[in-house]
């Protein structure tokens, strides 16, 4: 069945734990039918709020168009229903493809067997209505096709977006072990941060917690600096798509310096950051110095404080985390009253050596790796008090 283009169905994902924010963001771009599922948000709209979608959300990892949902029973059902469709009408054989394929308990074997046949059948397709076929490029396609089964269902979805959301356009140095913008972005909503919050980050690395929360400062649309892969559909409406680019460069704030602290102890990601925000034209912007954070104190008496501690790799052995973590903990209790910190972290052991109770432990995922945005409220007085049984405890 063809979809019409006021009932589009669409697919976002998201880093897990993230998708409530991102179906709140999808709300307040008018998306209807929103519904979260793991790892992201169903929703429904037409043309105009997928570019919209593209270029303004935070938080998705992409905008996927759902072409086809059909019961399957075996390969040649998904070779059917995946040549069933128009694919000459959306895209030219002239553009490259590559198809990915996910699975949840999937009762046939090969997987990549699977993804040949929708290969084939989108190759198949082009080739009865045209005499000409996409070529395949698994490294930089031009467009990314993804197919998903469950144990009977078979969806199909064209990829709106191309690269991942992500992928902003702004980053040039990446440093180790980098965090994707949209889990920073995501991290920030969860922390309560809004632009004029003083906001620091003492363990910047390449800078995306800054560069992230100067964007939602100044208003700076995500994906203004990149380009998409709808603009090769060939229902790509260029006229509406530049109404809304120009809406979102007007909309944009004078960029000014505002009360968004980075430091780092090594200077090479200072370096990096720096590099960052001006590829961002963020530089003048941001507050930053190279400090221990173990030396530092809070810029403002109040705020909020996000990180997310370096592995062992760059505290240099991964013994010395059992030292570092109550350190930190004593640098938050002591120089950081009337600050809410957010500790973001792989690490299962840093909530129990810090020393400090945390208020919210929020679960995330970095990718496959299970985290924790480990919330800790920083108020006066001493971190222990007396239960009613005269005991001793952390609050």
């Amino acid at each position: 069945m063809r979809l019409e283009p006021d009932a589009l169905q669409f697919f976002a994902p998201c880093p897990r734990g993230l998708e409530t924010v991102l179906a709140d963001e999808l709300i307040a771009m008018h998306a209807t039918a929103v519904q979260t599922t793991s790892g992201g948000v169903h929703f429904q709209g037409n043309w105009l709020t997928c570019y919209h979608v593209n270029l303004r959300s935070r938080i998705a990892s992409r905008v996927l168009w759902q072409v086809a949902k059909k019961p399957y029973r075996n390969e040649q059902d998904i070779y059917d229903t995946t040549a069933a469709l128009p694919w000459p009408e959306w895209f030219p054989p002239e553009l490259t493809i590559r198809v990915n394929l996910a699975a949840v308990q999937c009762p046939l074997r090969s997987l990549e067997y699977i993804t040949l046949k929708i290969k084939d059948a989108v190759c198949d397709k082009f080739r009865k209505v045209s005499g000409k076929r996409p070529s395949v490029n698994t490294v930089a396609p031009d467009i990314r096709i993804h197919g998903f089964l469950d144990a009977r269902q078979f969806t199909l979805y064209l990829d709106t977006s191309g690269e991942a959301l992500f992928k902003r356009g702004y980053r040039k140095n990446s440093g180790n072990a980098p965090l994707r913008e949209n889990l920073a972005a995501g991290i920030l909503h969860l922390s309560g941060w809004q632009p004029g919050i003083p906001f620091l980050d003492p363990m910047c690395g390449s800078g995306t917690f800054l560069i992230e929360a100067a964007e939602m400062t100044f208003n700076i649309a995500p994906g203004l600096r990149r380009h998409f892969a709808f603009e090769q559909f060939k229902r790509f409406d260029q006229i509406q798509w530049q109404k809304l680019k120009d809406q979102a460069s007007s909309a944009q704030l004078p960029v000014t310096q505002i009360p968004v602290y980075g430091s780092d102890l090594y200077g090479y990601a200072l370096a990096d950051t720096r590099i960052n925000l001006e590829a961002a034209g963020l530089f003048d912007a941001v507050h930053l110095k190279q400090a221990n954070v173990l030396e530092t104190s809070s810029p403002q008496s109040q705020g909020i404080l996000v990180t997310n501690p370096p592995y062992g790799v760059r505290i240099g052995e991964t013994g010395l985390l059992a030292e570092f973590y109550p350190k930190l903990g004593n640098v938050l209790k002591n120089k950081f009253i009337g600050w809410n910190a957010y500790i973001f972290t792989a690490d299962p052991s840093l909530a129990k050596t810090i020393r400090l109770q945390a208020s919210r432990r929020i679960p995330l995922f970095n990718g496959a790796l299970e985290c924790r945005l480990l919330e800790y409220k920083i108020i006066a007085g001493s971190m222990r008090t007396k239960n009613k049984s005269g005991n001793e405890s952390l609050y």
